[in-house]
């Protein structure tokens, strides 16, 4: 569909949004927005300079906004049903690889637990006709192939976030099969994307925060893994195809895309992080150094990567931005952030250019 077409279909949808004060779910309800559908959050407060979601909050992109805890089931059910949606995305999540090993209970009760919260009080409204739940590359058992994990892969995963993930998957599997499915009325999938880069993310303990801080800073950047390898993407990216993965499910709930979906970029994209680094630091210009952070570590995976044949055949999704480009409009956003600029505008700047460039890439093919 074309962004206009795409637009007559979001206008007036009513959206549930877990996650709405973090990085992607931010920039999710910036282009949910655009296209005019109402947008009601639930979050936890957000952390650190969440800059973007309070010019979000500011231009009232959001149509109502709660903070609240995925693990508390009584505040997921109350606030779905005052929202009363017909989409639902769930982001909601503890992110981040090192704190899920400092507290593996917290990341467990979050990112499964939550889930199933969210799940368990959607299935009890009845009102809800697509639901897109959002987990992570990092699910699949990660074996250190040079080839990309599909969606039938087993799950698994090392660390407690990544086996988090994968578990979260399963729970979206079990409730797909004994409740929605079935049922006919409310199509769920779940979305897995490579690791997310662009502007806005202030995340601790994140490779391109802390590079920008550190740059700001005049401070080098201890670097742990420079080889390792992951499928870096802009933001726009998997947003792109859980927009269309949710609009395939609206239209179609016990269809095809029922399902898990890959949402990773083209195999140029898949760089080693000091790929990442040496990009950043050179878009940025002086002031931006790193070095090679010698201490100890806990493990992370060395090689991860994405085959997303299925979302480009059946979903008609692919990649936009290639890597250069992604590490372009992500330094863009925090040179404008630093300089004070209109985050609204130049967010929504960035949104038009994405779409616009994924109309010609269309065309053109």
């Amino acid at each position: 569909m074309s962004e206009a077409e795409r637009q007559a279909f979001w206008r007036g949808k009513r959206v549930f949004l877990t996650g709405h004060t973090g990085f992607k779910g931010t920039w999710l309800a910036f282009v949910l927005h655009r296209w005019g559908a109402l947008v009601h959050g639930f979050a936890l407060s957000p952390e650190g300079d969440a800059n973007l979601f309070k010019a979000a909050e500011r231009h009232g992109v959001f149509a109502s906004s709660v903070i609240g805890d995925i693990r508390n089931p009584r505040a997921v059910d109350e606030a779905l049903s005052a929202s009363d949606p017909e989409i639902v995305f769930h982001l909601a999540a503890q992110p981040l690889v090192r704190l899920s090993y400092r507290d593996p209970v917290a990341t467990y009760a979050t990112n499964v637990m939550g889930t199933v919260h969210v799940l368990d009080a959607i299935r009890r409204l009845g009102s809800v006709k697509a639901v897109v739940a959002v987990t992570s590359d990092k699910c699949y058992e990660n074996n250190e192939w040079f080839w990309g994990y599909r969606e039938n892969e087993p799950m698994g995963g090392y660390d407690p976030y990544s086996n988090s993930k994968g578990c979260s998957e399963l729970v979206v599997s079990a409730f797909r099969k004994s409740y929605f499915k079935t049922a006919g009325v409310c199509g769920l999938g779940s979305g897995r994307a490579g690791n997310v880069i662009g502007g806005g993310d202030w995340s601790e303990d994140r490779l391109v925060p802390d590079l920008i801080r550190n740059i700001l800073a005049g401070d080098e950047t201890p670097i742990r893994n420079p080889v390792a390898v992951r499928p870096w993407q802009h933001v726009l990216e998997p947003l792109s195809g859980y927009l269309s993965l949710a609009e395939e499910l609206y239209r179609e709930p016990s269809g095809d895309a029922a399902d898990g979906w890959n949402f990773g970029p083209d195999a140029s994209s898949e760089r080693s992080v000091l790929d990442v680094v040496s990009g950043v630091c050179s878009a940025w210009g002086d002031g931006a150094s790193w070095r090679r952070d010698e201490g100890e570590h806990v493990h992370e995976a060395g090689y991860l990567k994405l085959d997303s044949s299925k979302a480009r055949r059946i979903l008609k999704w692919e990649p936009v931005w290639g890597f250069d480009r992604t590490i372009e409009m992500t330094v863009s956003w925090y040179k404008a952030e630093a300089a004070r600029e209109d985050l609204v505008a130049f967010t929504t700047a960035q949104i038009s250019q994405y779409f616009a460039d994924l109309a010609a890439q269309k065309e053109k093919n």
